[in-house]
Order: structure tokens, then sequence, then C-alpha cells
């Protein structure tokens, strides 16, 4: 069984790692796989071994929370959660202020006491999630992020209260200069907290389309019950929430209100027909044009009747609706991870030690050569490159291109499953396209109650933009191959339609998958379009299999991508959205490692070995650090807008 949980609590890519590795030691635990940019993990479960209520146990001694409760809301308890982080964040610039302000008095004892009290009130209150998240790791034998701003954090308020009462008697008499550094300690957590304030914001903004999906749900209904109005034959009607809908209500739905779940027309009318209403799919279909719904017809939740009303049958409800279906494959699509996301992820899992490596590594260097009057420069030296060190930057470089990307793709009615597939297609070299039912529609405009020898150029027609869609492919490079069970004459003839060159005629269901494997051992990368169960080997075999939404249910099943109308500009769509998602994932993959290299040799004071002056602070590592967290959201936003 397979599921999706919220999880509270987690701040950086090594969080997510632990909360992974906590749900994949237990026994009826198949595969876990957290997402940070969406806090949540896909959890594939055995629910006669375990339970939710376990799972949520054993996350919550690593210290985080999974919310498995039906009358808890992740979105709300999210929502409280940015409100006080914000709320510490301003308290917390409020004592960074009062801090810099007393500061800069000078080092007399008075203001040094009045700057430990500051920086331990923000340490207490702003900061208290990195010192308890940062000991339950230590619990654990783990570290995360948090684990390095409570370390950074500690070290130099540590190193300033024993300034403040001891540092004249200790360094004075030696003649070494000396200071407090709470400034720096409470500026740490003040640029921190505001990344993440940041961070938070923009991550929200990536979760855009499935707030837009969601929102095709309707919070009510009006169910038709089994009481007569007085004076009239009808039966008087009721608002009532989605969740209380059976299977068999009767549901009136009137021009411009959401249908609340799948149905089947009973009755209709307009002002056009009096036996129809017309219904507006393109939320699901991508159809710009209404269609006319009679009584028979099948009406799915979330489209919305634009001519007329009509009553329904109740035939799919609550998770089992197909929006819900959609909602839920684009959730799990967007919690999944790529390839190149699992090499991340195991870099991460060292980065936090190796960084505290460096760290040490750096006091014990800068102690060597300067001995005692070095060791306040250590310290701080120690301190920034705990601070500056970011696996945030790493951890969201993929999922929040992902997720932005398969986000975008679902708004152009194309559902992706998982994130592997949008990775895949951007690797494509050869298309293997099925004919019928893909590229060629039948004629609406043909009478089929006349006697069957219709000719052929008049029994079918090409789809929405098909021709134009098999050239955008193939001037992207890509070669495109026709597979049709028609004749020769049939298949040259619709191939030349669609303008493409290579085609097979008189195939069977093996044939095509045949092809598919020829041209992988010709060493392309192969996808394969279709929508019939004569199309599952060929579309199971090749590297990404792409089903058309109007086609059978076992092809949508097989394959990794499917396309929910019939306008085939969908599939270069495709194409180019999975180039630019990869290219985006590259570029803050690039910068994040090289923001890592460049900024931690800065900040151990490496040029000094050249004789040059420059070293970062640890006040202005932390600034630089919840910068580039925020940065490589910002551009996976970008996609939005390409």
């Amino acid at each position: 069984m397979k599921k999706t949980i919220p999880v509270i609590g987690m701040a950086c890519v090594v969080c997510a790692a632990n909360v992974e590795n906590t749900l994949r030691k237990l026994r009826g635990v198949n595969s876990a796989t957290v997402t940070l940019s969406t806090r949540t993990v896909l959890v594939d479960y055995d629910p006669d071994v375990i339970t939710l209520d376990d799972m949520k146990r054993e996350v919550s001694n690593a210290g985080y929370d999974l919310v498995v409760e039906n009358d808890r809301n992740a979105e709300e308890i999210n929502r409280r959660e940015y409100t006080l982080l914000r709320r510490r964040t301003l308290l917390s610039w409020l004592f960074a202020a009062l801090t810099m302000y007393f500061g800069m008095c000078g080092d007399g004892t008075f203001n040094n006491q009045i700057c430990l009290i500051l920086a331990l009130l923000n340490m207490f209150y702003c900061g208290r999630r990195f010192y308890v998240s940062a000991a339950k790791q230590i619990t654990h034998c783990t570290a995360n992020m948090d684990s390095l701003v409570a370390l950074s954090t500690l070290i130099a308020f540590l190193f300033s209260t024993f300034n403040t009462f001891f540092g004249e008697a200790v360094w004075g008499a030696r003649g070494i200069e000396w200071h407090t550094y709470f400034d720096a300690s409470v500026m740490i957590i003040t640029f921190v907290l505001t990344g993440r304030c940041l961070e938070e914001k923009a991550k929200d903004s990536t979760a855009s389309s499935i707030r837009q999906l969601m929102g095709m749900q309707p919070k009510t209904a009006r169910i038709v019950t089994h009481e007569k109005m007085e004076g009239t034959d009808d039966y008087r009607m009721e608002k009532v929430p989605i969740s209380t809908i059976q299977i068999g209500d009767t549901i009136e739905v009137r021009a411009g209100e959401k249908i609340p779940v799948d149905g089947v027309v009973c009755a209709a009318e307009s002002f056009m027909t009096a036996d129809a209403a017309y219904v507006d799919e393109a939320m699901i279909s991508g159809e710009p044009t209404p269609a006319m719904k009679k009584a028979g017809d099948t009406v799915l939740a979330g489209t919305i009747p634009s001519q007329g009303k009509l009553r329904m049958r109740a035939r799919q409800i609550g998770e089992n609706t197909a929006l819900a279906h959609i909602i839920r494959m684009v959730q799990e699509a967007q919690g999944s991870k790529a390839p190149v996301q699992r090499i991340v992820d195991r870099a991460a899992r060292v980065f936090v030690p190796t960084v505290a490596a460096i760290a040490l590594l750096t006091f014990c260097v800068w102690w060597a050569v300067g001995g005692n009057a070095a060791l306040p420069q250590a310290i701080l030296s120690a301190v920034a490159v705990l601070v500056i060190a970011c696996p945030c930057a790493m951890g969201l470089a993929t999922p929040t291109a992902l997720m932005v990307g398969i986000g975008k793709a679902a708004q152009k009615q194309i559902l992706i499953k998982d994130a592997s597939a949008l990775e895949n297609l951007h690797k494509i070299q050869a298309l293997v396209v099925d004919k019928t039912g893909t590229l060629t529609i039948p004629n609406p405009n043909i009478d089929f109650t006349r006697p069957s020898d219709i000719p052929l150029e008049e029994r079918e027609t090409l789809k929405p933009n098909a021709k134009e869609a098999m050239a955008q492919l193939q001037s992207a490079g890509i070669e495109v191959y026709m597979m049709s069970g028609d004749k020769e004459e049939a298949a040259h003839y619709w191939a030349a339609e669609a303008g493409i060159r290579n085609y097979r005629s008189k195939v069977l269901p093996g044939d095509k998958q045949a092809l598919v494997q020829q041209l992988q051992s010709e060493g392309k990368r192969v996808a394969m379009v279709g929508d019939g169960i004569n199309d599952t080997q060929a579309l199971a075999l090749a590297d990404v299999g792409i089903a058309i939404g109007r086609g059978t249910d076992v092809a949508m099943d097989v394959a990794q991508i499917t396309l929910m109308g019939d306008d085939l500009m969908a599939l270069p769509e495709a194409v180019k959205l999975s180039r630019r998602t990869v290219r985006m994932i590259w570029q803050n993959l690039f910068w994040a490692f090289v923001y890592n290299i460049v900024c931690i040799p800065l900040a151990a004071g490496a040029l000094h070995i050249f004789g040059v002056d420059f070293q970062i602070t640890p006040m202005w590592a932390s600034a630089l650090m919840a910068f580039s967290s925020v940065s490589v959201v910002l551009n996976s936003l970008r996609l939005r807008y390409a």
C-alpha cells in the first residue's frame, strides 16, 4: 500500500535522509521517499505488518513528526509553523539590532553583559528549535543543518562569555587582543531564520499546481432528497459537504458550479437543448469546447457546466474520482526522486560530518601556526566554516525543479508518474507512435451507420496539431516512427499526412515491441506513444512510455506519462519541459556545489596563505548560507514562466 504522508520539522536534505532511514529500517516498510520541497514522504508499506501510528512513533523519536491523524491538517500546521517562524525572525532582528548597538559601544564589561543577555534570549526563544533538534540528532548518532547552526552559535556564545568575565585576565595579561562575538552568535540565528522564512515562502509557490488541482474540488454539493416539495412533483434539495456523498446519491449541478464527484447524467437541460447540458472539461481533458452531456453520459469531478443544469447519480466518490487520481498521481510524481537526486542524497549523508571535520582542521591549523595568540581567530574561522556550509542548497536543487516542472506539466494536461520519466524524456532520440487512436481519430463528420464501404481517407482524421507536433519533434532531433496495423497504402497515406518519414504497416503488437528493442539495440533512448492494449508491450519496454488519456486503462497503467487531451502538441511540449527541467536541475546543483567549494575555504581563511587579508566572518557566512538556499528555490521557480 502506498501513501503520501506530510512530515513536520524537516529543515534540510540531511533531515529528509534521517526520516527516510528511520522509516526504511522498520519491518513492513518496503520503501520510503522523502521530498524536502513538499515536506512529504511517500511510503510503500504492508498495513498488516505495520501501522501509520507505528511509523509516527518512530519518526517522532528521531525528532520529526508525521501527520497521520484525520483531524490534523498538515497545511494548517505548516501555516502556523510559518507564522511562528516569521515572529521569531522579526524578534531575532530586534535582538540583533540591540546586540549590534551595544557591541559597537565598545568591549566594556557592562556592554558585554548586556550583549550576553540579548544573545541568550535570542538563543533560548528564537533559536530554540536548532538546539532541540541538534540534541535529538545526537541521541540518534546523526547530525543535520540544525546541528551545524547549534554548534557554531554555542561556540561563539561560550567563547564570548568566557571573554566577558576572564578575557582581560587571560588574554590581556599576555598582550593578546581579545573581543566578544555575541553579535556573530545572534546574527547567525537571525540570518538562518530569515533564509528559512524566504525559503518557505518560495517553496510554497512551487506547490501552487497541487493547490489549483485541489481547488477544483467543491466543498459542498446539492443533494436531491426523497422528500417531495409541496405542490410539485419535484424533490427537495439539500446542500451537504461532499464528504457525506454516497454512491448512488442524486446530485444537481447548475451552470458555473463544480461537479463534486464522478457520475452518470440522469437528466440535463439548457436554453439550447431541452435534453442536454454543456460541460467545460478543459481542466481535465484540455479540450476548449464544452462537451454536450445527455442522460447516460459520464461527468467528472471538477468539471463545470457552462450552460444549463444537470442531475447526476454519484458513481465514484472521495479518493476514487478521476480528479483525486490525478491529484494523487501528481503528488506521487513530485514526491519521487530522479536518479541524479540519489547521488546528491549519498553526498548529503556525509556532508555534515565532513564539514565538522574541516572546521576542526581549520581550528587546529590556525592554532598550530599562530599559537595562543591566534586562538580567537582559530575559533572564529571554525565557526565560519560550520555556518557557511549549506547542504540545504544541494538538497533543494533537484526536488524544487522537479516539483515545478511536474506541476507545470499537470497544468498542461500532461500527467507524469515519476521523476525518472521526466528526467529520461530529455534523453529521447527516437519516438515510436501508434496510428489509430493516437495519431488519428474517427472522423466526426462521418455517419458510421452507413454501409462499411466508406473510403479509409474519409473514416479517419488526424488529431489536432498532429502534423505540427511531429514536425517539432523531428526538428528537435528525435526520429519518429509510425506503426500501423493498416495495409501499406493506408499507412503510407497517414504517415505522409502527419509528416512522418519512417513508418511500418500491417504490424502486430509484437512488432511494436520488436521495433522498440531494435532501436534500443542501436544505442538509442526510445519513447513509445500508444492508447490500446496492443501497445502495452512496447509501452512497458520503452525507456519512456506515453499513453493517451482517452485510451485503455491498461495502457495508462503501464505508461509513465499520460496525455489527457487529444492535442498532440503536448508531446513536444513535454519534451521541451523535460529538457528545461533537467537543465534547471544541473544549474542548481552546479551553483550549490560551487558555493560550498568556494565559500568554505574563504571562511576558513585560505587566502591568508597567499598573503591576502580577507576572510568571511561568521555573520556574513550565515547570510551567504541563507542566500544560497533561497537562490536555488527562486531559480527553480523560473520554470513556471518558461
